[in-house]
């Protein structure tokens, strides 16, 4: 299997393959190295979960120095850690069992009736601050979306709900752009049943994607116009200000908050869910971050001792100068964005 014409192996590269075969680690690391970012992402993308993919990582360099000897430099090491990590991600998908949804978990208020009951539970952020050096990676000519977007929650949970074999094949083809030929090497298995796949996981994806017809693109990321309606957000958030906040949002706005199932679609519903839960008498605390691309908050509740307990994580789907999406996240992320449980006074 050839990598985009560059299967030959450099005579650097070709160095540390042999020394790293003699057990020596420094070289191994120097191998991996560069691509352990996007290796990250890319068991991101097949598991959803950034916990859970930073395991199957772990797993993924700990298959190749144990099997390092068995390197034929038919692919590039790229290609081969590929290889590994979407195996090791198949194996994980296969075997555990996906995590139940949770309860509500503000007992002093009681959400309204939702939309519906999301099917894609468990969902993990994943913090932009470790994205440097994993979306600009070289793609293959097959590659049909671009890594930014294929790093977005819209995109991250579509992928979810695809059939295991149907997810890998389509990230590998579609996402990172390899050759047919190259994903069944990978995969082990025909060049027919990727292609059959292929076109099963498209036409899957596309049903669960949300509408692009005439949605306007969201503002540049850091831009003025992205830091003003995220401002506008947290100004009508912080106030209880209900009517400011629905103004903000597009007409079918999503809001999720995995684990719990719960989810709202159009201004009439979570505007409904924001009534019950935003209280006069709370006060909120706010820190930016990002999460896959988009601008997110980390939310805190002040307490009466001026301690401010964190509540989550608030991820912001932006299309123009409107909000398209929120995606609430519980406390359990948070460490991942470097941001503590509580703040002091």
């Amino acid at each position: 299997m050839r990598e985009r014409g560059d299967a030959r192996v450099g005579t650097a590269t070709a160095d540390l393959i042999t020394r790293a075969r003699a057990g020596d680690g420094d070289a191994f690391r120097e191998l991996t190295e560069p691509h352990r970012r996007e290796l990250h992402v890319h068991c991101y993308r097949m598991l959803g979960s950034f916990q859970d993919a930073e395991d199957a990582l772990q797993d993924t360099l700990v298959s190749a120095w144990q099997g390092i000897e068995a390197f034929e430099g038919r692919a590039s090491i790229r290609t081969w850690l590929y290889r590994i990590a979407t195996n090791r991600c198949l194996d994980a998908l296969r075997s555990a069992s996906r995590r139940p949804a949770v309860p509500w978990d503000i007992p002093e208020v009681q959400p309204p009736e939702p939309t519906r009951l999301g099917e894609v539970v468990w969902l993990e952020p994943f913090p932009d601050a470790l994205l440097e050096g994993a979306v600009n990676t070289p793609l293959g000519p097959a590659a049909r979306y671009e890594q930014t977007e294929a790093i977005s929650l819209a995109f991250v949970t579509a992928l979810q709900v695809l059939p295991t074999r149907q997810l890998a094949v389509l990230i590998l083809r579609d996402v990172l752009g390899y050759h047919a030929n190259e994903v069944a090497d990978i995969l082990d298995t025909t060049v027919a049943s990727v292609t059959s796949a292929l076109k099963r996981a498209r036409a899957g994806l596309q049903r669960r994607l949300p509408p692009t017809g005439d949605r306007e693109p969201p503002p540049a990321p850091g831009s003025p116009a992205e830091q003003a309606l995220v401002a506008k957000f947290v100004r009508a958030y912080a106030a209880g200000d209900i009517d400011a906040l629905i103004a903000l949002l597009t007409d079918d706005v999503h809001l999720s908050m995995p684990p719990i199932p719960l989810e709202y679609q159009g201004r009439a519903d979570v505007a409904r869910f924001y009534a019950t839960i935003l209280r006069g008498d709370w006060t909120y605390d706010f820190v930016p971050t990002r999460a896959n691309g988009q601008p997110a908050l980390g939310t805190y509740l002040r307490t009466p001792t001026g301690i401010r307990h964190g509540i989550g994580l608030v991820v912001l789907t932006l299309s123009g100068d409107r909000i398209s999406a929120i995606t609430r996240f519980d406390t359990s992320v948070l460490p991942s964005f470097g941001l503590p449980r509580s703040l002091s006074g």
